[in-house]
């Protein structure tokens, strides 16, 4: 597997765009919508929001999706999320749907349609249909093009999150590209966080949809910003087969290989959302390990990165080890206190301060400096079999406030 220069125009036949049309009227200059497009019909793939209150775009998708009908153009706006918007909400996604058909030439039942930014406000159609055409006009298969649309994605991101991979399957390249955006309204269960995902490959619906549901839980579903979970958010995964190897139908060898690129590009992505918490300075990666089952390590690892006390003494440099045992001890899970071990880890080195679930004689000044980097790991070691889960958030920081007191103003 090689990692290429490339996002969700890397693999063969997409095309994508991004322009401002002035939906985020507090914030002139940004891009705020994007489209993706593949002339060739597309098997399509899709993950959704756990919250009950599901936005009318998930709603849309998720019917195109089951319908088992292929996919050709994905329609996103960022700064408005038709969330709790009713039966007028729902309505404008068909009408996107139709306006794209019309203007690209692809039936409506073909339209994907995401939505990101506040909740409660009506999607100004008139700027949304406008922004279609112009968007149908100015696809690019680029990475320039590929740029305009991760930009436009964005809401309170700080930069553009995107990837793209090669791997050979039955002696094809494959490539598989994506983007994903997301700061904030971010936990575990899928994270306001919206990813899409080309691919050249040719796979079945029902592979496909298989490799997308199992990486998601190692990856997007391992992420969490601030305890809150999205009414929007959506994983889509586009396949128009045009790499030309033989169709996966099977879990077969090209199969593995195909998810074991798919999960490299979708952990990158997830690291990246965690890593861009609103107002955070530090990735902080979770890893439990020689657990006795991997149902435990998910939910250990899980308690410990949405610790606030935690997240805030990451902040702080400071190797609260309590915190951690602590938020170990309300998860739920079944585990020996008295024999678990405790490191941190980042590129400055590593340090053990737990042992057998009591202190070491840890140097208070090496633990600060370890957990001064900017990306930071805590490793709990239970001792109870051979699992383990990774999970990913970041620190809590006074930034995070000022952001969400101030997002609709």
């Amino acid at each position: 597997m090689n990692i290429t220069d490339g996002g969700i125009t890397a693999a063969k036949g997409f095309e994508a765009a991004g322009i401002e049309v002035g939906i985020k009227e507090n914030h002139s200059g940004k891009k705020d919508m994007a489209m993706i497009f593949s002339k060739t019909p597309c098997k399509v793939a899709g993950t959704f929001t756990t919250n009950r209150v599901k936005a009318a775009p998930v709603k849309w998708d998720r019917e195109v999706v089951n319908s088992g009908n292929d996919a050709h153009v994905v329609v996103i706006n960022s700064g408005i999320a038709n969330a709790c918007t009713g039966k007028e909400g729902y309505d404008y996604c068909s009408q996107i749907a139709e306006k794209a058909a019309e203007t690209l030439k692809v039936p409506a039942e073909s339209v994907l349609v995401a939505s990101t930014g506040v909740i409660g406000m009506q999607l100004p159609m008139d700027k949304i249909n406008k922004g279609i055409g112009i968007l149908s006009e100015n696809l690019g298969e680029s990475k320039d093009y590929a740029n305009l649309a991760a930009e436009a994605i964005m809401t309170t991101d700080t930069h553009s999150k995107q990837i793209a991979v090669e791997v050979d399957i039955a002696g094809k390249k494959v490539t598989i590209g994506g983007m994903c955006k997301g700061s904030g309204m971010i936990h575990i269960n899928m994270c306001t966080m919206l990813g899409f995902i080309s691919t050249d490959c040719n796979i079945s619906k029902k592979m496909i949809q298989k490799a997308l549901s199992e990486t998601v839980q190692d990856t997007f579903n391992m992420v969490s910003v601030d305890g809150d979970t999205s009414t929007n958010d959506t994983v889509l995964l586009l396949a128009n087969g045009q790499a030309g190897n033989a169709e996966i139908t099977e879990e077969n060898d090209d199969y593995f290989k195909f998810k074991e690129a798919l999960v490299y590009v979708a952990t990158y992505l997830s690291k990246q959302i965690a890593g861009d918490g609103e107002g955070a300075t530090a990735l902080f990666e979770v890893k439990v390990i020689n657990a006795a089952s991997k149902a435990q390590a998910v939910t250990l690892s899980k308690s410990i990165v949405t610790s606030s006390l935690t997240k805030a003494a990451i902040y702080g440099h400071d190797a609260n080890w309590g915190r951690i045992l602590c938020a170990m001890g309300y998860s739920g899970a079944d585990f020996d206190p008295d024999k678990v071990d405790i490191y941190f880890e980042s590129k400055a080195g590593k340090i053990k301060i737990v042992e057998d679930g009591t202190a070491t004689d840890y140097s208070e000044e090496e633990a600060t400096k370890i957990l001064s980097e900017p990306e930071v790991t805590a490793i709990a070691d239970i001792k109870q079999g051979a699992m383990e889960a990774t999970a990913w958030g970041c620190d809590l920081t006074y930034d995070y406030v000022k952001i969400n007191a101030d997002y609709r103003s």
